[in-house]
């Protein structure tokens, strides 16, 4: 892990985290930030240059942290396009609940803050092709719905997988992780898969 590389950054990185899941616009301020790594402002300034490098940062180390790229493996070497499909659910649908999060704080910040509305939208758009890596592996079997173009089935299940989508579901509404791990996949075959394939 890079803690082993530069454990500095990692504590950035972390507080960071931490300060972001706890809430407040606030607690997010370069300043702030310093403070509670216990290093100078110049010290945080020669790790990240600005604000915004360290926001899409401290996102991408939720995925290292979490070893997303491991987990992503079975996706990415499915054998059919359903496959992929169907192990891709089962990764992002189970690595929302760990990145809530951040994704809350990050979420609520975006309409007021530019610089949280850039790392939200750096991750999102690697959730987009992920999705879009899914709906290709469809079409490559000539199993995707005529219904749709492939840039129109990539929207619609970046959509259904979504995280506002996920927090309605479970939060809102209490589905177990398992229900909507398997409804998510359900739904996604149905709206995605041509009803005469084989």
């Amino acid at each position: 892990m890079s803690s082993k590389k530069n454990p500095t950054r990692d504590r950035i990185l972390k507080t960071t985290w931490e300060l972001l899941e706890d809430g407040g616009a606030s607690a997010v301020r370069m300043s702030d930030i310093a403070k509670a790594a216990k290093i100078s402002r110049q010290a945080l300034y020669l790790h990240f240059p600005n604000r915004a490098e360290l926001l899409v940062a401290t996102t991408r180390y939720l995925d290292e942290v979490y070893d997303i790229e491991g987990k992503l493996a079975a996706s990415r070497a499915a054998p059919t396009g359903r496959a992929r499909l169907h192990e891709w659910v089962v990764v992002w649908g189970n690595y929302i609940p760990k990145i809530y999060g951040i994704a809350k704080a990050l979420m609520a910040l975006q309409a007021s803050d530019a610089e949280a509305a850039d790392a939200w939208s750096d991750r999102m758009q690697a959730v987009r092709e992920g999705c879009a890596a899914a709906v290709a592996a469809l079409a490559g079997d000539g199993v995707l719905t005529s219904q749709m173009t492939e840039k129109e089935a990539t929207d619609a299940l970046w959509t259904l997988l979504s995280v506002p989508a996920w927090e309605q579901l479970c939060v809102t509404c209490g589905w177990t992780q398992d229900r909507y791990i398997a409804l998510m996949q359900q739904m996604a075959v149905h709206m995605l898969v041509d009803d005469q394939a084989p």
